[in-house]
């Protein structure tokens, strides 16, 4: 079955090049100094890969979604999770937010310095005791006249040190303990607002080059335009960019499970050991072959779930099922490429022990498998 089309073959081999010569050679300094410089996202705005599916008025390409999972399957081959994590956060788990409901006041002044990287995004949902549990949001927003006043924090935001605008969600009614999910608003805060603050950058076991914060408000004034959409129906909101960010992840598990395959089958051709190289070996090779099964099991199941979501379809359940199944199934490869290099593969000098690490969060990030199961569960059984 073809996915992609001639333009699509084209925009991955520019990525790719992109990637080779200007990413991969700099993922070590970058895992070391715990972030990325933002001098990147730019570069790659001067390029055309930010914002691709958002109109040409206000700086994007106009592209298809296809064109989309193309840049994130590319940017997850560069053996750095983290650098693949925070670029689709900027495209496709925080901007979608003003594309998709900002108002045209405030989408012609951010969208264009978002697609050519000039301002960075992230999405500030989560928080402290929260975690997948949306509707639990405490940070509060009550209207004062033309601004709203907020305050709370928000724990695990992906580019919260470096970022410039924070789509932010924040509850403005109380909401009963059956109507949990009403009452929510997003918003859009720039980092210079009085009463914004970065708490802590957080020190963690993978994903070491994407700075991931902790954030505060405090008495926070945010002008009343700035608010993204109807007031009280940000749940809604957050559950549809959702599906943009488990289709993301789909893409990143495969890809980087695809890469650190590569890597293994190259190490294991060199390895010698008892007589001749590791490759000859039936365990290994049969290791390998159920692996290659698994990443083209989620490619598949990945690139099937885009479709339906690009058709405009009904796709929780694929999308879940995608997220549930490429999560697990990048952590199995993960643990057999470790395997497969012994010794060496519990070294930082070869990627694929970042992998391993970069992998973990899978699982946890973007909602857990535990509530993928109950999603899907919830749609199979009624």
């Amino acid at each position: 079955m073809k996915v992609f089309d001639e333009q699509h073959d084209m925009f991955r081999a520019t990525v790719r090049s992109f990637v080779e010569k200007e990413v991969m050679p700099h993922v070590e300094a970058w895992e070391t100094a715990g972030r990325m410089p933002k001098a990147i996202f730019r570069r790659m705005g001067e390029l055309g890969f930010l914002g691709l599916e958002y109109d040409e008025r206000y700086g994007g390409a106009g592209a298809d979604v296809m064109m989309t999972a193309v840049l994130h399957e590319e940017c997850a081959r560069s053996r750095s999770g983290s650098f693949a994590m925070a670029v689709g956060v900027h495209c496709d788990m925080a901007s979608p937010h003003l594309y998709w409901t900002g108002s045209e006041a405030l989408k012609e002044t951010y969208l264009p310095a978002i697609c050519r990287g000039e301002k960075l995004t992230a999405i500030a949902v989560t928080e402290p005791g929260g975690g997948s549990d949306v509707a639990a949001i405490r940070t509060r927003a009550v209207r004062d006249g033309n601004h709203y006043v907020i305050n709370g924090a928000k724990m695990f935001i992906t580019n919260g040190a470096m970022a410039d605008l924070y789509f932010l969600a924040a509850r403005v009614e109380s909401g009963s303990d059956d109507r949990r999910h009403r009452g929510i608003s997003m918003f859009l805060v720039e980092r210079e607002t009085p009463g914004f603050g970065v708490s802590r950058t957080l020190d963690k076991m993978g994903m070491r080059a994407s700075d991931t914060a902790e954030l505060s408000f405090q008495d926070m004034r945010v002008p009343a335009e700035n608010l993204l959409g109807r007031e009280g129906v940000g749940f809604y909101e957050v559950m549809r960019v959702f599906q943009r960010e488990r289709l993301v992840a789909g893409l990143h598990a495969f890809a980087m499970a695809d890469r650190a395959l590569e890597d293994t089958i190259a190490y294991v051709r060199e390895r010698q050991a008892f007589g001749g190289p590791l490759s000859d070996k039936q365990a290994v090779r049969h290791k390998l072959a159920e692996m290659a099964t698994d990443i083209e099991a989620g490619r598949w199941l990945t690139y099937a779930a885009w479709q339906k979501y690009a058709a405009g379809e009904d796709a929780v359940r694929e999308v879940s099922m995608v997220k549930l199944f490429t999560a697990e199934m990048v952590n199995r490869v993960a643990y057999g490429c470790v395997q497969l290099h012994g010794g060496y593969g519990y070294m930082r000098e070869y990627p694929v022990e970042r992998f391993a690490r970069d992998a973990r969060l899978m699982t946890i990030g973007g909602g857990t498998s535990e509530i993928m199961k109950d999603i899907i569960a919830k749609a199979i059984v009624r």
